[in-house]
C-alpha cells in the first residue's frame, strides 16, 4: 500500500501530465508544506503527521474563504473551496455527527463528567476515542457538542 506521500508524489506528475493547473497548484503548496514541516521536525513526516499537514492546509483554505466572502471576492472565495476539495480527496473521511455524539458520550462515561468544568478532559476524551476509530473529526465540532452535552 502506498503512503499518502506517494500518493501525492504520484498525483503530482498525472496532474502535471494532464495539465490540471488546479490540482497541479494544490498538490505543489501540499508538497511544499509537508518538505517545510519535515525540514522543522529534522525527520521525516509518518501518515498522522502528513495528515494534519493537510488539516492545516484546509483550515487555512476555511479561514481565507470566510475573509474574502466578507471583502466581496467571491472569485477567491470559488478559487479557495475548490483547493479543498483536492486537499479532502487525501484525507481521511471525517467522522459524523452521530458518530462524534457516541464519543462524546463514551467520554463523557469515561471521565465521569458533569460540568462545563470539566469539558476540557471530556474533549481530548472523545477525540481519542474516534482517532482510535479511525474517525478524526474537527476540534471545534467536538468541543460544540462536548458543550451542548455538558450545558444540556
Amino acid at each position: 500500500m502506498t503512503t499518502l506521500l506517494e500518493r501525492i508524489n504520484q498525483d503530482l506528475t498525472q496532474a502535471m501530465r494532464a495539465r490540471e493547473a488546479l490540482r497541479l497548484d494544490v498538490l505543489r503548496m501540499a508538497k511544499t508544506a509537508i518538505t517545510n514541516r519535515e525540514i522543522e521536525k529534522h525527520a521525516a513526516l509518518d501518515e498522522s503527521e502528513v495528515v494534519r499537514v493537510l488539516q492545516g492546509l484546509v483550515k487555512q483554505r476555511e479561514d481565507a474563504i470566510v475573509l474574502y466572502a466578507k471583502g466581496g471576492r467571491p472569485e477567491l472565495a470559488a478559487k479557495e473551496q475548490a483547493e479543498i476539495g483536492v486537499l479532502r480527496g487525501y484525507l481521511p473521511q471525517d467522522a459524523s455527527e452521530e458518530e462524534i455524539t457516541a464519543a462524546v458520550a463514551q467520554a463523557l462515561t469515561e471521565t465521569g463528567a458533569t460540568s462545563i468544568k470539566d469539558m476540557g478532559k471530556v474533549v481530548k476524551a472523545a477525540q481519542a476515542v474516534l482517532k482510535a476509530g479511525g474517525k478524526p473529526a474537527d476540534g471545534k465540532r467536538v468541543s460544540e457538542a462536548v458543550r451542548a452535552r455538558l450545558a444540556g
